[in-house]
């Protein structure tokens, strides 16, 4: 069965009680859909210019403005649809959020005298319901270089702050709220109150999103969408493939066939680790040796996208073949369950964002793929679908492991793929771990691995001269993926990983520590 990308509707597991939030074009708009869920309420992330049936078709018990570049007062500055202030739903606007309601219902914004950015200092005049219970003063996060100047008729102060005079505001009966500064950083240490207030005192949510009703509202969906059809699961030993595939397990038990393809470019001894976890948890698991395939596949690529977009297709041929195979067997085979997540369609170009980077499952997927996708967790972040895994009874070994990318050693490597230079990543990935572990420092990373950085170096080994490949060392900490900051490894791990690896590795004289965050840097290098 053969069907376009545009045919494809991944399930969605929505509750009654929903948050709309229109994304601006704001790299980490995801952050107040993460804060929202933290708080029990579903929110549901559209762009900025979907139109209003789009939005009231969620039934909205409220609607967030995200942040964003732009200047509302430029030509082809992003709106939202007018008609949202006619809705009679509870509007938030954040940063540029708070701008544009200004600038749609009649005030005035312009650029500031000065940029403010970082800490300010909240003065509340009159907290309505917005800032009920903080006090007078309250520690913020402000990012912005415009300001407002005037507000609309019939809005009020509620705080200002010495940059900004209007740096939360009220109207529309109290309906429409504005703040100036980003309540769902962390370095707003309040800032959950204040969202909170709006999504409790403003808009009357009761909460109760949480895991667990995912779970029981997302298994008889899944049996509702695959209708007593056979599926694939596209296994690749991760933790959002791992839970996706116990997910659907539990919906449709022996119908599932999980296949795990030996691309060539995983870590040492994956193969042997995904057969045995999986196989011990009651799963029907072929394992697919497509090594020779995948180099081939990549055979002269160095340009990062390109090695991803390779990736991706081949997974899917190597799927769609796997699916003809077993048809023989088992019937006709004609959904694709993937372990998509939230991050990855944003990185992919998702929504209203720029495209970081194509993930495999996302932006390397062909567009004449001969499946019906099935991605239960589209709509999550990684600390939620870890907790579903924790749900489904998934151990630790699958639940707690660090996120491997799809693409594999390919895009830990800068340049070509080779059999060689997979040989050396692997044994430099290996000393990485096994010294991250003997440390105890695992379960503190979110991801800690080495990057063959394609540099040329000059090094001297036994009094003699060697020319080599430097290694990068990469460790960073973080919530979800999205945003993170590298590790302070202590001194001594860091130089016995350097020892090892100079000394273990063939090819390699020279050793770096990576101290960028993301941002500026993305966690992987390609």
């Amino acid at each position: 069965m053969r069907m376009s990308m545009t045919d494809l509707e991944p399930s969605r597991v929505e509750p009654e009680e929903r948050v709309v939030i229109l994304d601006f074009g704001s790299q980490y708009g995801h952050l107040i859909a993460r804060r929202v869920r933290e708080l029990g309420v579903y929110s549901v992330v559209l762009p900025h210019h979907a139109p209003l049936a789009e939005i009231l078709r969620h039934r909205p018990r409220g609607v967030i403005l995200s942040g964003g570049p732009a200047s509302v007062y430029e030509p082809g500055a992003p709106q939202c649809d007018p008609g949202l202030w006619q809705a009679g739903v509870p509007v938030l606007g954040i940063c540029y959020g708070m701008q544009l309601m200004v600038h749609q219902l009649g005030g005035r914004v312009d650029r500031a005298d000065h940029r403010e950015y970082g800490p300010a200092t909240l003065e509340v005049e009159e907290p309505g319901r917005l800032l009920a219970g903080l006090g007078p003063r309250v520690d913020v996060w402000m990012s912005h270089g415009d300001r407002v100047d005037a507000l609309p008729p019939g809005f009020t102060v509620l705080a200002r702050t010495a940059g900004s005079p209007y740096a939360a505001v009220e109207g529309g009966d109290g309906r429409w709220l504005g703040v100036q500064f980003h309540p769902e950083v962390a370095h707003t240490p309040r800032g959950r109150e204040i969202l909170a207030n709006f999504l409790y005192r403003v808009c009357g949510c009761k909460g109760g999103w949480s895991m667990a009703e995912f779970v029981e509202r997302a298994v008889p969906a899944l049996r509702r969408q695959l209708a007593g059809a056979r599926a694939l699961c596209a296994l690749s030993g991760g933790v959002d493939s791992a839970v996706a595939a116990a997910l659907v397990h539990r919906a449709i038990g022996p119908r599932l066939i999980c296949v795990f393809v030996d691309t060539g470019l995983l870590r040492e001894g994956e193969v042997e680790e995904v057969r045995s976890i999986f196989t011990g948890l009651g799963m029907d698991l072929r394992v697919v040796d497509a090594r020779d395939r995948f180099l081939a596949a990549l055979d002269g690529l160095a340009d990062p996208e390109a090695k991803r977009k390779a990736v991706g297709e081949t997974f899917i041929r190597v799927f769609e073949e796997e699916a003809r195979r077993l048809e023989a067997q088992v019937g006709a085979i004609p959904f694709l369950v993937q372990g998509t997540t939230y991050p990855d369609v944003i990185e992919s170009g998702g929504g209203a964002a720029a495209t970081i980077k194509s993930h495999h499952n996302v932006g390397g997927l062909p567009a004449d793929l001969e499946f019906q996708l099935v991605e239960p967790l589209r709509d999550l972040f990684k600390d939620e679908v870890r907790e579903v895994g924790r749900r489904l009874g998934l151990p630790p070994a699958i639940v707690d492991r660090q996120p491997f990318p799809g693409p594999g050693l390919a895009i830990r490597m800068i340049g070509p793929v080779t059999a060689e230079r997979l040989q050396r990543l692997r044994a430099c990935d290996r000393i990485v771990r096994e010294e991250i572990r003997r440390a105890g420092l695992e379960d503190r990373l979110w991801q800690a691995f080495a990057v063959l950085t394609g540099t040329p170096t000059v090094g001297v080994m036994g009094d003699r001269r060697t020319y080599g490949e430097a290694v990068a060392v990469r460790a960073v900490t973080s919530d979800d993926g999205m945003t993170a900051d590298w590790a302070r490894l202590p001194y001594e791990v860091l130089d016995r990983i350097a020892r090892r690896l100079a000394n273990e590795v063939e090819g390699v004289n020279r050793v770096v520590y990576d101290v960028t965050s993301k941002p500026p840097a993305t966690i992987e290098w390609e």
